[in-house]
């Protein structure tokens, strides 16, 4: 008896929490459109990802190359102004990996944006050196293991071949190094588009900013937050497939 009541009380409590859901929903994004809020947002987040990924990309190999380089030749130079040269970019790039592994990328988007670029109104360029300057830290780092992963046969097989150092690098060590960490530079991107969450801190409009500003207006956050949370979601989910799936043709492609 007490059972087959409690039924019906729940029977007739669930279209009204529905119904409630339906007006939360329409609230929050069909009326006034505030989806679009998201879907400028999600659009803004891709492509500050996307371009500071490309950034991070070029500042890591050049740190990574430089660091590598160090490492690997420093004892055999001679005293010159090569070598001279080699060990103050070695020192520049070590400091910049300090600096930037060492500090919140938060705090360094706004002493970007607050300090340096004070007098830019492009906040999209500014997100992106930020980011792409944070990325290119830990990419660098990701490079450089790859690097120093090469056998110092493949060295010696590119002079064989009459390459300089420079071309050895280029034609025969960075594309096996690449091929190596490819998994780990996948992840760091799937790392950065959950970074640039924090870019509503300078005022740029991502997909966090966009579900706080349907917060704002509507005065409900567990909607708004709920679906950023969840196109963050699929697309990490999205993204940590593929990876998946490269790391498998990667190593199917080794045997």
């Amino acid at each position: 008896m007490y059972n087959s009541i409690l039924a019906h009380r729940v029977c007739l409590a669930l279209p009204a929490w529905l119904a409630k859901l339906k007006d939360e929903f329409y609230i929050n994004f069909v009326a006034e459109d505030r989806y679009k809020y998201l879907v400028k947002g999600l659009w803004m987040t891709l492509k500050i990802t996307f371009f500071a990924v490309l950034l991070g990309i070029a500042l890591g190999v050049i740190a990574a190359i430089i660091r590598s380089t160090h490492d690997k030749t420093i004892e055999e130079m001679r005293p010159g102004f090569g070598k001279g040269l080699l060990i103050v970019l070695n020192a520049l790039v070590k400091l910049y990996l300090t600096v930037i592994r060492g500090t919140p990328v938060v705090v360094q988007l706004m002493i970007t944006y607050y300090i340096i670029f004070a007098s830019s109104t492009n906040t999209l360029l500014v997100a992106v050196l930020a980011f792409g300057i944070n990325s290119g830290a830990y990419v660098a780092e990701i490079i450089r293991s790859g690097i120093m992963s090469i056998d110092n046969g493949q060295f010696e097989a590119g002079r064989s071949l009459g390459f300089n150092y420079i071309q050895t690098m280029i034609y025969i060590i960075i594309p096996q190094a690449f091929k190596n960490v490819l998994p780990a530079l996948a992840n760091e991107f799937i790392v950065l588009i959950k970074e640039t969450s924090v870019s509503g801190y300078v005022g740029i409009q991502d997909l966090t900013r966009g579900g706080d500003v349907i917060r704002s207006r509507t005065f409900v956050a567990f909607m708004p937050l709920l679906a950023v949370a969840g196109i963050y979601l699929i697309i990490v989910v999205f993204f940590s497939k593929m990876v998946s799936i490269l790391e498998r043709r990667l190593r199917n492609s080794e045997r």
